[in-house]
């Protein structure tokens, strides 16, 4: 700065300049002075310690000056022209404020100690009332004011953040340094080894040791991408895999042997995911896509198939359609319940007579309707409810849900036919006695044609007006079931010998209960009879061809004609 409060800049100072002017102190300046040089000085007395220098000023500074961009004639116009300007501006003030004690004011222009000027010879006034106070002796003041000459723009702020340089990362796994603690340092003490460290990088080792360092970070960062890309690369191929590559499945027609049971309307979804988790297929899609290839894919039934461990989906459809793979367990109609005992335990691996047994004990857990229980004289509560059809029957089945499953299907059977109301309709005592003529029907019957003839036969006897036979239905097939046998020609002395109530030659009546399982058309047969008047047959073959009669006479030529077959 020049003795003149401005810079040796290529523009003067102005008090109204927006970066270096007064920017409000018009009102704190003291009305200026006429120097010894014709110009008012703007400061006074001078800048504080530098009053004194004007009084050596002589033409040598204005030479100096002469190659600045303005004259002195053409500074001290434009100083006259401010000093116009700051005189209007406080007689106007002064004006304002003219009140009595309140002279005009005066200002010193000593910024360095900031004290108010007085006129010449006058003692300052003290506001303070003589305790003069330092107003810019606490650390928490602001600084004195300095003249306009003096200020400076204020540093910008310093924020947390950038009051101090962050430290450079000496981690041993970026700058490739080895931990000889093998242990992190403190945090008190990486200050000052952080800054130990940067004072002597690469000093003895000309730079190599930190081009390693770089690398093994560069290296560990390349292995980590490579890892990304290649886990990315292998999800997103199993994605592809799963939404349009073909599905998992095993080549060829398979090995071994395996049972498994397919429930009733069951789906492809379903009977892919047996098959899978009895290792015949090696993917649910992969069945199911070999099912709708399959025209008849879509038929496969309930029940049990024996079938090979990873076969391809292709030849497990095929098996699955094929009756060479069906492992059922089928009940033919008529069999007594006798056989069917006999067959679950081969089919099992049980004990023979393990399920007669159970089968006995438990007869009235195993859901029969009421009217199906209580009833006297009968041998085996079950007979007339193992119901004639396929069942699903695999090895580590018990033999009391096998039976289970087959008296719920009597009973559903039974239910569509409404047999409490037709057996009354048909003189029967409810649906017991109408289920026993169905099986006796069953059981001397081989076409439907038999069946409803011979279910006219029966209902002809059992009426009490039956003048032929006096209620005697005299069945072989009852002799049978109550023997355990199944004789054609049975002797006379042996029947009449026998007063067994299943032995319908000596008893009256039906039979105490069914003589075995009847199916669904002697069911019918025995719900609609002929009405022709039939009361005899005769099994002319010995086997399969059934002759009826409606009198004695018609029945002894029938007899002739059986035993000139060579029948007997």
């Amino acid at each position: 700065m020049t003795e003149y409060g401005r810079s040796p800049g290529s523009e003067p100072w102005h008090p109204t300049d927006p970066l270096y002017g007064d920017q409000g102190w018009e009102g704190q300046q003291q009305y200026p002075q006429q120097t010894q040089y014709g110009h008012q000085d703007p400061y006074g007395q001078g800048h504080g310690g530098h009053g004194g220098q004007e009084q050596g000023y002589d033409a040598r500074y204005q030479q100096s000056q002469a190659p600045q961009q303005y004259s002195e004639q053409q500074y001290n116009d434009q100083r006259y022209v401010d000093q116009q300007y700051a005189d209007q501006t406080h007689a106007a003030q002064a004006q304002e404020y003219d009140t009595p004690g309140y002279p005009a004011q005066q200002y010193d222009a000593n910024w360095e100690t900031g004290q108010a000027a007085m006129p010449y010879g006058t003692a300052p006034a003290d506001p303070y009332g003589g305790q003069n106070p330092d107003l810019y002796g606490t650390p928490e003041a602001y600084p004195p004011p300095q003249p306009p000459g003096r200020r400076q723009e204020p540093p910008e702020p310093v924020t947390d953040w950038e009051a101090e340089e962050p430290e450079e990362e000496r981690h041993p796994f970026f700058t490739g340094e080895d931990d000889p603690d093998g242990d992190e340092e403190p945090a008190g003490n990486r200050s000052s080894r952080a800054g130990r460290d940067r004072r002597s990088k690469g000093k003895g080792r000309g730079g190599k040791g930190r081009k390693s360092k770089n690398g093994v970070a560069c290296l560990v960062v390349a292995l980590v991408l490579v890892g990304g890309v290649g886990g990315i690369g292998y999800f997103g191929y199993q994605f592809w895999q799963g939404q349009f590559g073909a599905a998992p499945d095993y080549v060829g027609d398979g090995s071994g042997s395996v049972q498994v049971e397919i429930p009733k309307a069951a789906g492809g979804y379903e009977i892919g995911n047996i098959l899978k988790k009895a290792g015949v297929v090696k993917s649910v899609d992969a069945f199911v896509s070999a099912q709708q290839k399959n025209p008849k894919g879509l038929s496969i039934q309930a029940g049990v198939y024996t079938l090979k461990k990873e076969m391809s989906a292709e030849s497990a459809v095929s098996l699955l359609l094929s009756p060479a793979s069906q492992a059922n367990f089928v009940i033919p109609e008529g069999k007594r319940n006798s056989w069917v005992y006999d067959q679950l335990d081969k089919r099992l691996d049980l004990e023979a007579g393990t399920t007669k047994d159970i089968a006995k004990a438990k007869a009235d857990d195993l859901g029969l309707p009421d009217w199906a229980k209580n009833h006297a004289n009968v041998k085996d509560p079950l007979e007339g409810f193992l119901f004639p059809a396929s069942y699903p029957v695999a090895k580590g089945n018990k033999p009391e849900d096998v039976l289970r499953k087959m008296v719920a299907r009597a009973n559903q059977e039974y239910g569509k036919l409404d047999l409490e109301t037709k057996s009354r309709e048909l003189g029967l005592k409810g649906p017991w006695e109408l289920v026993t003529v169905a099986s006796l029907v069953q059981a001397e019957g081989k076409t439907h044609d038999d069946f409803t003839k011979m279910a006219e036969v029966i209902y002809n006897r059992l009426s009490p007006e039956n003048k032929e036979t006096y209620q005697l239905l005299q069945f072989d097939s009852s002799y049978n079931y109550l023997m355990g046998q199944s004789k054609i020609k049975i002797g006379r002395d042996e029947i009449n010998s026998n007063p067994d109530p299943y032995n319908t030659y000596k008893r009256p009546g039906l039979t105490p209960g069914p003589i075995g399982n009847p199916g669904a058309e002697a069911l019918v047969a025995a719900l609609n009879p002929t009405k022709a008047g039939w009361m005899y047959f005769v099994a002319t073959d010995g086997m399969s061809k059934t002759e009826f009669a409606k009198t004695l006479a018609e029945h002894d030529k029938l007899v002739e004609k059986f035993n000139a077959s060579g029948s007997s």
